[in-house]
């Protein structure tokens, strides 16, 4: 613009010719005619029409593909270059740089629906939360965890909660969801989602179309517990939750950058609820800028409905028990009792617990490990078969890792002859006086020195049915006792009683 300025300045006011000009700004006489001439702001480059000797015999194949991939997701789409990479592949000797421009003018041109606008969206107080789960690599204990984070998001305050869990898996959706709403001290009217098969039913080779969503149920009934209108949002249409798309990004940045180091899920879980409240607290709401996040979330809350009972948020699957007693869960295995080897039993995962049931009733419960390929065992689950198979008590897998009284004990028993089946009569008392108490009753006998069955049998039968309390022996219940009285008379009756005779 300067240029054209002083062109326009030499000829108009200087009255310098042409010729004169171009010769003093180094340029043609054509272009000063055009610069003269020209009327517009900037001018601007145009690029002419190239030719396409090498790509022109392939475009077919190139728009067959582009065509076909712009239904797909935008993770799913080959790039400018992989198209270049796989056309070679083809026979297409030109330049990358070719294919990359022919892209561009197909998105920009021939197929404009590719280059998406967007409607800003607006919502009421209490009427939407945004779900999603982002993947962070965290050091707990010193050992690096590739976690899972669950993000929330109130569409109207842009109150944030996040918290991380090792799964992905439904029963954390649950808990998520609970943990949530506690925080949030109440429950939006409606919930905005993608579609994971834990929330939405995944039917293959069935394409999904507009609102047309099949529901998991056990996603349903936490839904009619909380009383929630879920929603999920159109196949590769992430700008209908932008907010929480964005705050997976956000969050990134500003909690899990550089890498987090604690000892434990609860503290790192309470860390990043302190930050989310800080960072409410101190940020301008995107909109209300004269508020913060905070005022804003004090106004929405009182818009949710009351957040009272929690939904007892597990995922069941109905699994058969192997010949060891035992079951398969989420990559781990634990035992059951004996009795329902062979049988089908049904499985409840928690966050932190696993609950076997047969016909509702609970049959085994265990803590959940969130490794894989670990057999967790019970030894009461095996007390039976060790009655029966006593050679298993050397080398059986429950037997290993016994309490540490328990494992003394044994030690010490097996260093006597039948050792092996004193032992096996100890541990069989577990079944009806309780591993806690065997514990409690072998630990009492090493420490009285005296290590055999017999005795760690009394003191089971002790601890399980402990003697009754003296009664209290106060002056006055002394006072009120009757003493016993002498009667001397019966001595002189008899004394006579044998002069007679």
């Amino acid at each position: 613009m300067e240029t054209i300025a002083k062109i326009r300045l030499l000829y108009h006011v200087r009255k310098k010719t042409v010729s004169e000009i171009a010769q003093e700004v180094h340029m043609s006489r054509n272009t000063v005619y055009k610069y003269l001439n020209y009327d517009a702001d900037v001018p601007k480059y145009v690029r002419k029409p190239q030719a396409k000797p090498q790509l022109g015999p392939h475009e077919a194949i190139l728009q067959k593909w582009v065509e076909t991939e712009a239904h797909l997701p935008r993770k799913q789409r080959r790039t400018a270059r992989r198209l270049c990479e796989d056309l070679r592949k083809e026979g297409y000797t030109g330049a990358y740089d070719s294919v990359q421009r022919w892209v561009k003018h197909w998105k920009a041109v021939a197929h404009p629906g590719v280059q998406k606008a967007y409607i800003p969206l607006v919502f009421l107080p209490g009427e939407a939360y945004q779900f999603d789960w982002s993947t962070e690599t965290v050091i707990l204990g010193g050992v690096t965890h590739s976690l899972k984070v669950a993000h929330f998001r109130l569409t109207y305050s842009r109150m944030s909660f996040v918290r991380a869990y090792p799964r992905e898996t439904q029963e954390m959706v649950f808990a998520a969801h609970q943990e949530a709403f506690e925080a949030f001290a109440g429950v939006p009217q409606r919930g905005i989602y993608d579609n994971p098969k834990t929330i939405v039913n995944v039917v293959y080779r069935k394409p999904v179309k507009g609102r047309d969503r099949e529901f998991n149920h056990r996603f349903l009934a936490m839904m009619n517990h909380y009383l929630i209108d879920p929603t999920a949002c159109s196949v590769a249409a992430g700008w209908e939750k932008g907010q929480v798309e964005n705050q997976v990004g956000n969050i990134r940045e500003w909690f899990f950058t550089p890498t987090l180091r604690f000892d434990d899920h609860d503290q790192l879980n309470a860390w990043l609820w302190q930050r989310c409240l800080e960072r409410a607290q101190s940020h301008a709401h995107p909109e209300q800028k004269e508020r913060t996040i905070w005022d804003v979330f004090q106004e929405e809350k009182g818009h949710l409905r009351p957040f009272q009972a929690t939904f007892d948020g597990y995922a069941e699957d109905r699994v058969r028990v192997a010949k060891t007693c035992l079951v398969t869960v989420d990559r781990n295995q634990y035992s059951v009792p004996a009795q329902y080897a062979g049988q089908y039993l049904h499985v409840r995962r928690y966050v932190d617990r696993i609950l076997v049931l047969q016909e509702g009733q609970v049959v085994a419960t265990h803590r959940r490990r969130m490794g894989r390929d670990q057999t967790i065992t019970d030894v009461t689950h095996y007390l039976d078969v060790l009655e029966r198979k006593p050679g298993a008590l050397r080398n059986g897998r429950p037997f290993q890792d016994l309490p540490r009284a328990i494992t003394l004990l044994r030690q010490r028993l097996q260093s006597k002859p039948r050792g092996d089946r004193e032992f096996v009569d100890v541990l069989l008392t577990a079944r009806e006086y309780g591993i806690d108490n065997l514990e409690t009753a072998c630990a009492m006998a090493l420490e009285q020195s005296i290590v055999n069955a017999a005795v760690v049998l009394n003191l089971m039968h002790r601890l399980a049915n402990p003697l009754p309390p003296a009664p209290l022996c106060t002056p006055e219940a002394l006072r009120l006792r009757e003493e016993p009285r002498a009667d001397c008379a019966r001595y002189d009756q008899l004394r006579g009683n044998a002069n007679v005779h």
